[in-house]
């Protein structure tokens, strides 16, 4: 980290949040020119799902389809969806390439791709822990995401142990971070007891602050809930915020990684924190062109006002505030978790269709 100067020129804000403060930028994106931006802005990590990878092969398909072809050849047997969660492995070993020199000078805390395990599995345990073993072995500065359902704590917990570094992700609440700090603690102590290396393991926990926002927003027009708009915008930096102060308290050795961005306060408050924030491309872009000055707020507290609104009128904020608010058994039920995996499902779907559209062209199209 570079000391503050008011001789230091910075390509931008976001350059310069990761040269004077400990915050850490990702890009959550692993199309190569959006990837390379954001390095050159100062990112030291990226992320891949299928959803991403959906985005990335409309966005570049002239960069893919040759090989797309070349799988479908190889593979004389294979599925559309065999065909699909290949080109996943691919893409991210292309775009973890990218970070590798990052990774070697910060030893692996950074310069990770994180991958995500395949968001069917999310209902048992052994399998995503089969694939986060495969996945962490396609590049040596992989991090696995693992979603945080009831299967997939125990899954954390295992896969920390094998000295998978993992990113825990379809996360929104402060109960469903506490349960992955848990997890990964007693898969760091087990580790630690048969003397294996975790020095070098840089585990997070995503909070998808604008995914909790969006449905907090849904809640009040179903129940024709009144209270001020704006304190909606608030929910998921609350609930990140306190989250933070709560691990560093307990001192778990895993950080807060931001994502899904509504708002410049999805960055903007979380500056000065030894935390992650990963926009996407487009945030990244408009953030870089703001006038937000670059300086810390992760310790300025949310407006009790605000916190007390929402907590006497808004059911799923208090649960997704509370220590104990939502249970390891309701992690499946709680609604943002059913809407994002319903989201990464389809996009399964959708990368099937991409191949499919190659496998198996449309007659009709032409």
């Amino acid at each position: 980290m570079t000391p503050t100067s008011s001789s230091v020129t910075y390509k931008s804000p976001l350059h310069e949040m990761t040269q004077t403060t400990p915050t850490c930028l990702w890009n959550d994106s692993a199309a190569i020119d959006e990837l390379t931006y954001s390095i050159e802005h100062g990112a030291v990590g990226a992320t891949c799902n299928p959803v991403i990878v959906v985005a990335a092969l409309k966005k570049e398909m002239s960069l893919w389809i040759n090989r797309i072809r070349a799988l479908i050849d190889e593979h004389a047997t294979a599925t559309e969806d065999q065909i699909g969660w290949q080109l996943v492995r691919e893409i991210s070993v292309k775009s973890a390439a990218l970070l590798k020199p990052c990774f070697d000078l910060h030893k692996g805390r950074n310069g990770r791709l994180s991958i995500q395990t395949d968001p069917r599995l999310y209902r048992d345990s052994r399998a995503i822990v089969e694939q986060a073993e495969e996945f962490s072995r396609l590049a040596p500065n992989m991090i696995v995401k693992i979603p945080v359902t009831s299967a997939g704590i125990p899954a954390i917990e295992e896969a920390t142990y094998r000295g998978i570094t993992i990113n825990a992700t379809v996360c929104f609440t402060l109960p469903q971070c506490i349960a992955v700090a848990e997890a990964v603690e007693r898969g760091l102590q087990r580790r630690e007891r048969e003397g294996k290396e975790i020095i070098s393991m840089g585990p997070v926990c995503t909070i998808m602050v604008g995914r909790l926002d969006d449905w907090l927003k849904v809640v009040v027009e179903k129940e024709r809930i009144t209270i001020d708009p704006g304190y909606l915008e608030w929910a998921g930096v609350a609930v990140f915020k306190k989250t933070y102060h709560m691990f560093r308290q307990r001192g778990y050795r895993i950080r807060l990684l931001s994502a899904a961005f509504r708002n410049h306060m999805h960055w903007s408050e979380f500056i000065g924190g030894h935390v992650v924030i990963s926009p996407p491309y487009a945030w990244q872009v408009r953030f870089n062109a703001s006038d937000v000055e670059i300086k810390a707020r992760i310790d300025n507290p949310v407006d009790p006002k605000i916190i007390a609104e929402l907590s006497k009128k808004v059911a799923d904020f208090r649960r997704a505030y509370t220590e104990g608010g939502i249970s390891i058994d309701e992690f499946n039920l709680f609604a943002p978790t059913r809407r994002t995996l319903r989201q990464f499902i389809a996009a399964c779907g959708d990368l099937n269709s991409i191949v499919r559209d190659v496998m198996l062209p449309n007659p009709d199209a032409a």
